[in-house]
């Protein structure tokens, strides 16, 4: 079995994994999905859950472009990416975007949101 945790309040992630249990549904690839409200089972809060991309598969825990790619390796139509992004020197690369580009980037838009919920509840 293979397990998502994702930001279920980022608009961006949420249609990237949508389009990823829809492929796996078509293609008979048992995925299970959590948003941040399931954190605490995957032993994070709702803050360290929202600043990556988690995929949990025969028990190991996986992060980022690792869990990614595990993911898109068991997704037809996505397994080129996975072996392109496992290329030495691009695998590189692309943890590195990852890590200190889009996954920092989007948490900050977290954060903006979160703020934004917050003082509309206060008001």
């Amino acid at each position: 079995m293979t397990k998502v945790l994702h930001n279920d309040t980022c608009p961006i992630c949420s249609r990237e994994v949508a389009a990823y249990a829809r492929q796996a549904e078509r293609a008979g690839v048992a995925l299970e999905i959590d948003g941040l409200d399931a954190a605490s089972a995957w032993g994070l809060d709702r803050d360290a859950a929202a600043r990556t991309f988690r995929v949990q598969h025969d028990g190991d825990l996986h992060e980022g472009l690792d869990a990614f790619r595990l993911l898109w390796a068991r997704l037809p139509g996505w397994r080129w990416l996975a072996r392109l992004t496992g290329l030495p020197g691009i695998h590189g690369l692309a943890d590195r975007g990852y890590r200190h580009v889009a996954a920092p980037a989007l948490y900050a838009m977290h954060r903006r949101r979160a703020r934004r919920a917050a003082r509309g509840v206060a008001r």
